[in-house]
């Protein structure tokens, strides 16, 4: 009797740990659920993780709330969630620097972007417009091509700082175009933006929030955009490829991640949200106003665009002699 008794007693015990492990994924989430941001607050990453986490709110019923944690490139914010526990209430809103660039850049970076993350879902894409100084006597990519051919070193594109996206952008467009091109970085778009205006640098790639209200004005020049096809924005702007540089396709992108080891279960809850997230019209809307495409996918996608992504920088970098610092 003693024998059945401790039987029957394990046997209540492993339905009892089963159901409570049931309720708690399903309650999921319990709690507030914090967006790690790896950059300040007001920034292009910080303004679309703001509107993503209200929606998410909505759906949930609980607070999803923004945190910021700037600095080194992103890795700082990036490494917090990677050593965060994976329980689905630390997650991070990841652009493609921390992720994708950071390892071009970075000696012995703290954690790896491919093994200690769980991807969720991409969030979307900014696409980058290569611009010019208005009286830059180019007028084209061709005319820009010839000119850095024959004037070698001569030619300056600006960047938010070295082994930054728009950095690896304006050498992949130098390593492509077979021109030699020299880089000068900045603190951020907008101390370059202003260098551009007063004709210090010639050009760079920045993303189409930064540069639209400058082109509207006539203070700089777009050349190109880098997307597939042409922008609704910019109609009368040829695509790189148009412009005789195939299959140049360059963004900033957004996404969504957990703690490597988190359950099934919630990533994919917080699939479904991600995805009632960017079908809802309202977000469309907002993201529309901030010239950001929205794009979702499945976790396996993502995780394997990112490989993809950083493999084509790291294999970028080997081509062109830049080192990790």
């Amino acid at each position: 009797m003693s024998r059945l008794l401790a039987v029957f007693g394990s046997v209540l015990w492993l339905v009892q740990s089963w159901a409570v492990g049931s309720v708690a994924h399903a309650a999921y989430p319990a709690q507030p659920i914090k967006l790690v941001v790896a950059y300040s607050a007001g920034g292009g990453t910080d303004t679309t993780a703001r509107i993503v986490a209200e929606r998410m709110s909505r759906i949930f019923g609980q607070s999803v709330v923004v945190d910021n944690r700037p600095g080194a490139a992103g890795t700082i914010g990036a490494n917090a969630v990677a050593k965060a526990a994976p329980d689905g209430y630390t997650l991070l809103f990841a652009s493609a620097p921390e992720l994708s660039v950071a390892s071009v850049g970075i000696k012995n970076l703290a954690y790896d972007p491919v093994k200690d993350f769980r991807p969720i879902s991409l969030i979307g894409h900014v696409r980058f417009v290569l611009v010019a100084n208005k009286d830059f006597e180019a007028d084209s990519v061709a005319e820009l091509i010839s000119y850095a051919q024959a004037n070698p070193g001569k030619v300056s594109f600006a960047s938010f700082g070295s082994f930054t996206s728009n950095h690896l952008v304006g050498e992949l467009f130098g390593a492509r175009a077979g021109i030699d091109i020299l880089h000068v970085p900045y603190k951020g778009s907008a101390p370059a933006l202003i260098d551009l205006m007063g004709g210090r640098v010639q050009i760079s790639f920045d993303s189409m929030p930064n540069v639209m209200p400058l082109i509207e004005s006539g203070k700089i020049k777009p050349l190109a955009i880098a997307t597939a096809s042409r922008s609704q924005l910019l109609p009368e702007v040829p695509t790189m490829t148009e412009s005789g540089v195939p299959d140049f396709i360059a963004s900033t992108w957004f996404g969504l991640l957990a703690p490597q080891g988190t359950p099934d279960e919630i990533v994919d809850k917080l699939r479904e949200v991600v995805s009632q997230v960017l079908d809802d019209a309202e977000t469309q809307s907002r993201f529309a106003s901030r010239h950001i495409e929205p794009q979702g996918s499945t976790p396996e996608e993502f995780s394997g665009f990112i490989a993809s992504e950083k493999k084509k920088w790291e294999d970028l970098a080997e081509k062109i002699g830049l080192h990790a610092q």
